[in-house]
């Protein structure tokens, strides 16, 4: 309970701190990362079970590696701008208002990306289930959720320096 003693009971999303560091990515994966700005609103509350991010891609940015989780479910929600969502099914232009869902354990990597000259703004909500896992079927990553925080490892197992 200590952790909402200081919570706010109701913000304005915007004015939550934005994340210092943008990635937790090791090289060279997190300068791919430019361009990206979270808002932790979940963690602002004091949530656990699941968080929720306000999230801003500048033009050419990205969400993320294309990735998938085997046990945290993902949702967004779109509040301005037009990315273009990537799975394994292909591009599907996106627009404000519309939403997408990712099932944990499916292994059908996704990402979005903005490829327009305007702002994307969105709502990222996933859970916190114990002992996820995060496969990145584009690049040679693999992530593991030890203790709270991701562990970094090449598709061989060998961890990122």
């Amino acid at each position: 309970m200590s952790d909402t003693v200081n919570a706010p009971t109701a913000i304005r999303a915007t004015d939550a701190p934005a994340r210092s560091k943008p990635s937790n990515y090791p090289e060279p994966f997190a300068s791919r990362m430019t361009g990206r700005e979270k808002r932790a609103l979940g963690d602002l509350f004091g949530l656990s079970n699941f968080g929720v991010n306000l999230t801003r891609l500048a033009p050419n940015a990205i969400s993320a590696l294309r990735h998938a989780h085997s046990k945290q479910d993902e949702f967004i929600y779109i509040l301005q701008g037009h990315p273009t969502l990537l799975t394994d099914e292909g591009a599907t232009l996106l627009a404000p208002g519309m939403c997408a869902g990712f099932k944990a354990g499916t292994g059908n990597g996704h990402q979005l990306v903005n490829e327009t000259s305007e702002p994307v703004v969105y709502l990222e909500v996933g859970d916190r289930t114990p002992g996820d896992q995060g496969f990145y079927p584009d690049d040679d990553l693999q992530a593991v959720m030890q203790n709270g925080s991701w562990k970094f490892l090449h598709k061989d197992g060998k961890p990122y320096a």
